[in-house]
Order: C-alpha cells, then sequence, then structure tokens
C-alpha cells in the first residue's frame, strides 16, 4: 500500500513530535535528578551561634554552584534539616536523610553530641559525613565513611600549651563544660599536658544551663601557684565564665578554646572578653595575614562572599561549613561519580587542600589532615583579634 506524500509529512511530524516530546523528557528528567548532598546543622537553639553561619554558608555555597552549572552536570540539592542541638532529632533526620532522601553524602553537624549520634546511621548506610564539630572522637579511632573539618581539641590543647609553655607557666587552673565538647576537650589536654611540663592544681566545671561561675572561679582564685586558666569549652558557658572571671578581679591569663572562636562570644562576653587568648583558625584574622600566606586568598574571599550575602560578621564556624562542602564537592568531581563509596575514597585522598580552616591532607589514618600550624594564637583587644606576638 503506498504512502500519500501528505501521509508522509504526517508521519514525520508525529515522529518529531515524538523526538521533542522525547528530548524535553529526559531534559526534565535531568533537571528532576538533582545531586543530593545532606546536611543537619543546630541552626536554632543553645548552638545556634555555630549551626546559624554553618546553615547560610551551604546555602549560599550550593546556591552558588548551581549558577556555575552545578556538579557533574547536573544540579546540587542541599536537604537541610536543624536539629535545634537536639542528639536525638539529628539522628532522626539523618536516617531521614538516607532512607527518604537518598543523599549520596553528609556535611554537617554542627556539636559532638550531634554528630556522634549520627556517626551510626551513615556508618551503616556506607555514606561519607564530614562532621563540623570538633572532638577527636568523631575521628579517633578512624571511621571509614566519617570526617571533619574543625580542629581536633587534642590539637587545640597542644597549640594551648605551646604558648603556655613558651611563656613559661607551669601551674594552671582548668575549668571545663560538661557538654560532649568540654568533656572531650578536658579529656584530651589532660592526655597531653604533661608532654609540655604543665600541671593542673585545680580542675572545676560547669553545666550547659549554669548562670553563674563564680563558686568554682574563686576556688581557682584561691589556690596559690595558678599561673593561667583554661577553659574547654563552646557555647554560652566560656562567656559567662569570661564574665564572672572579669567581676571577680582575677588578672590571670585566661585561655578560652577554638570553640568559641566568633564575634559571638566576643559580643556576649563584652569588655570581660580583653586579654583572653585563644587558637583559631585564620579566618578570624584574614585581613591581617600576611601577602604571601597562602591561605590568604581563600579566606578573603569567603569573608567578602559571606559578609556581603549576610550583612553579618564572618565565624569560623561558617567556614568549617564552607570546607566541608569543598572537600565533598571536589571529591566528587575527581571521583567522576556520586557513588558514596568512590567519594569517601576520592575524600581519603585529599592532598594539600588549601582551605579557609587550614591545609589539609588527609589519609587512611587521618581524616582531618591539619596540624597545630594551622592555628594561630589570637588575643582579643579592643573587641578585636590580634594575631599573638605581632
Amino acid at each position: 500500500m503506498r504512502t500519500s506524500v501528505t501521509g508522509r509529512w504526517a508521519l514525520r511530524a508525529v515522529a518529531l513530535a515524538a523526538a521533542i516530546s522525547t528530548s524535553l523528557g529526559s531534559s526534565f528528567a535531568l533537571a528532576a535528578d538533582p545531586v543530593k548532598i545532606g546536611s543537619v546543622v543546630s541552626a536554632t537553639g543553645p548552638a545556634a551561634f555555630l549551626g546559624d553561619p554553618e546553615a547560610k554558608t551551604l546555602k549560599l555555597y550550593v546556591e552558588e554552584l548551581n549558577k556555575k552549572g552545578g556538579l557533574l552536570g547536573r544540579p546540587v540539592e542541599l536537604v537541610l534539616y536543624d536539629d535545634g542541638g537536639d542528639a536525638n532529632k539529628a539522628k532522626t533526620f539523618a536516617t531521614r536523610l538516607v532512607e527518604d532522601d537518598k543523599v549520596v553524602a553528609m556535611v554537617g553537624g554542627t556539636t559532638t553530641g550531634t554528630t556522634m549520634a549520627m556517626i551510626p546511621v551513615f556508618e551503616d548506610a556506607k555514606v561519607p559525613f564530614i562532621s563540623l564539630a570538633g572532638a577527636i572522637e568523631i575521628i579517633e579511632p578512624v571511621r571509614e565513611f566519617v570526617f571533619k573539618t574543625p580542629h581536633t581539641d587534642k590539637t587545640a590543647c597542644q597549640k594551648i600549651f605551646e604558648d603556655m609553655k613558651a611563656k613559661g607557666f607551669t601551674k594552671i587552673g582548668m575549668i571545663s563544660g560538661t557538654d560532649g565538647f568540654g568533656k572531650s576537650m578536658r579529656a584530651q589536654c589532660l592526655k597531653v599536658i604533661g608532654d609540655y611540663g604543665i600541671t593542673v592544681l585545680v580542675d572545676e566545671n560547669y553545666g550547659a544551663s549554669d548562670s553563674d561561675m563564680t563558686p568554682q572561679l574563686n576556688k581557682i582564685k584561691n589556690t596559690a601557684g595558678i599561673q593561667a586558666v583554661l577553659n574547654p569549652g563552646f557555647g554560652q558557658g566560656p562567656a559567662i565564665v569570661t564574665r564572672n572571671y572579669a567581676q571577680l578581679g582575677i588578672t590571670l591569663p585566661l585561655y578560652e578554646s577554638h570553640g568559641v572562636a566568633s564575634k559571638s562570644y566576643v559580643d556576649l562576653a563584652g569588655p570581660a572578653a580583653d586579654g583572653v587568648r585563644l587558637p583559631a583558625p585564620a579566618l578570624l584574622v584574614a585581613d591581617k595575614l600576611a601577602a604571601d600566606d597562602r591561605q590568604k586568598a581563600v579566606v578573603m574571599e569567603y569573608k567578602t562572599i559571606y559578609e556581603k550575602a549576610t550583612g553579618q560578621p564572618v565565624s569560623t564556624f561558617g567556614g568549617y561549613a564552607f570546607d566541608g562542602m569543598q572537600l565533598m564537592v571536589k571529591a566528587i568531581e575527581t571521583a567522576k561519580s556520586t557513588d558514596p563509596q568512590k567519594i569517601r575514597d576520592a575524600l581519603e585522598n585529599t592532598k594539600d587542600y588549601v582551605g579557609v580552616t587550614g591545609i589539609y591532607t588527609m589519609s587512611a589514618k587521618d581524616h582531618l589532615g591539619l596540624g597545630t600550624d594551622s592555628f594561630r594564637l589570637l588575643l582579643i583587644k579592643g573587641g578585636d583579634w590580634v594575631i599573638e606576638g605581632k
């Protein structure tokens, strides 16, 4: 049977329409098939001053990434939940990310407590997880799928004790928070303090909801021989310690942890913060870094973008999130795949990555890759950060 010219054109039109439909369908499928990266942070609650800049940074980074074409030719979808600082909620959200959202990777975990609650979920699911929390327990012992970006509490202790030793301090008082971070850092400090010839004469603590630390600080004040005081802690507790310290007229040098390396701490502590020393990443003193510092360009770029977009001062905690997402994206690009195992392998082989927190080199035995040289020892002066010794 012969087909007329009109009939042939009709058939071609149908075929063309089908092809266009298939093409559009493929485009829509591609647009609906993003690379899903999960996150659970404490954007509200007692750790909000940590989690809020993390959440803002992650959203900002993904927006900018998608403007540039996404990842592996696909858009990136950030699946973000706020745990409010509650470890149980964090674990529930982690399970949701794995089972319902089907994420291929995870960047989050504001606090040590929420991170530790989520680790079993991602380890069991074999999904790479970069934590934004500080405690060394997160990566020691090494877990196959768990990494982190902030310096460990052990490294912070070592940086502080290096400075104390250089100043000739051999006897100190300690007052620590009883939260996950505070307990962990206290334990790590006690493990390494002997290497520096320093002894703890008074060892006090406080709870997360305590609003007055003067009884503990009075014990430190009234103990003869103490030359300096160390406060391992994060959140509002250290700011209260700092204010009470000044109210009691204690003039001994006060060292805080890297857990308070943000303008929020300075604002909460007020004028009492002047003179406080702490280890912190280069980000806090970006404009004060030497021109030939390898991190200067990176930290200045992040600082400029974040502050312009949010109207808020940059914080080290947002920096941890920036490095976490950068490292994860770099791993996905290196792996040329969204297969979680391949992403994990690429992360573990990170070498000489210049971030805002430090220069990362990871290995099968080290899922952080930072040493004490990535810390700056800072002094708070006039409500601002000064690099100690400059």
